[in-house]
């Protein structure tokens, strides 16, 4: 017997193991499954998928990672919104492929919420307002001084337009009255981080990870502030935006799962089993909060939807309220 059938006819005899009875009689997964991540390579999402994908081989079966970047996450979104029902193709989606890009944009790809079947959320991640070291601010507040002082001649990069990073960015300009900082786009977090290091843009809005905060303690970047309500555990030295003036300075990015729509329920809940087993695993959430992300362990697909639902009721009146327009 492999590790795969001996784990499968153990989880059988756990309570609430429902889902993986049928799991240890079908033939599901009987090929390799697709995660896709719709950014380039690097970042949040990949500290995040990669994990995640290394778990299952041992839980359901293997996952081939594949990176499908474009239109601030709408490609491969819109991607996996197209693709057979058969839980072969899954996307590890967030704030900014499943909210901001559905709300924001005039002819979208995808429906937030009857395009995909959400699976589970894996958990959040914070925002971080960041800095070339050269800039002379070591606060937040001595930065929103700077760029008001160099007002059109400031510019700030994102992974990309329709982000959450990038939403992020332009609710700190509508709160810090900073209304000529300008936006430079880029295609994913490490060509904006690149870019930040090299001077070409002053500052970035990314989403925290174990990269960054090592760029940070070695001083190629700074760090200005987070967006989360509390500190970092790790990263209790850098203060919130909300310690630096701006209470309403909160944003974070919900990192999930989802299948396109259509998938069978007992597919969608088997993966979602395997994922709050992966989840439950002191060394995974041990490893994510040392990115900087927080794990959700305890997940599914009812708490994924009414997660979803509550990130649109937060982020809409945002998106009007800047006049965010993605296309």
């Amino acid at each position: 017997m492999n590790r795969r059938e001996w784990l499968a006819l153990a989880l059988i005899a756990l309570p609430g193991a429902t889902a993986f009875r049928a799991f240890a009689q079908s033939k599901y997964p009987d090929r390799p499954i697709r995660l896709i991540i719709p950014f380039p390579p690097g970042g949040v999402n990949d500290a995040v998928g990669r994990p995640w994908a290394d778990k299952m081989s041992g839980l359901l079966g293997t996952v081939v990672i594949e990176n499908v970047s474009g239109a601030g996450g709408s490609l491969g979104a819109a991607t996996v919104a197209r693709a057979q029902p058969d839980g072969y193709t899954i996307l590890l989606g967030n704030t900014g492929t499943q909210v901001v890009n559905a709300i924001a944009s005039t002819h979208p790809h995808y429906d937030a919420l009857t395009s995909f079947e959400p699976i589970a959320v894996l958990g959040t991640s914070a925002v971080s307002i960041v800095v070339n070291p050269a800039v002379p601010a070591k606060t937040l507040t001595e930065f929103i001084a700077y760029a008001k002082a160099g007002s059109g001649k400031v510019s700030y990069g994102s992974p990309g337009v329709g982000t959450t990073s990038h939403l992020t960015g332009e609710l700190f300009k509508s709160l810090a009255g900073l209304p000529d900082l300008v936006h430079v786009p880029y295609r994913g977090a490490g060509p904006a981080i690149a870019d930040a290091m090299g001077g070409q843009v002053a500052m970035i809005t990314p989403n925290v990870t174990g990269q960054l905060l090592e760029l940070h303690k070695a001083g190629k970047l700074r760090i200005l502030a987070v967006t989360t309500p509390k500190r970092l555990p790790a990263a209790p030295d850098i203060p919130t935006a909300i310690e630096a003036g701006l209470p309403d300075m909160v944003a974070i990015n919900v990192i999930g799962l989802y299948a396109p729509a259509g998938s069978p329920d007992e597919i969608v809940r088997r993966i979602a089993e395997a994922t709050r087993m992966a989840m439950s695993d002191p060394d995974v959430q041990q490893k994510y909060r040392a990115s900087g992300f927080d794990p959700t362990p305890e997940s599914g697909p009812e708490a994924a939807r009414q997660l979803l639902r509550d990130q649109i009721a937060r982020w809409t009146p945002i998106i009007r309220a800047i006049g965010l327009k993605l296309d």
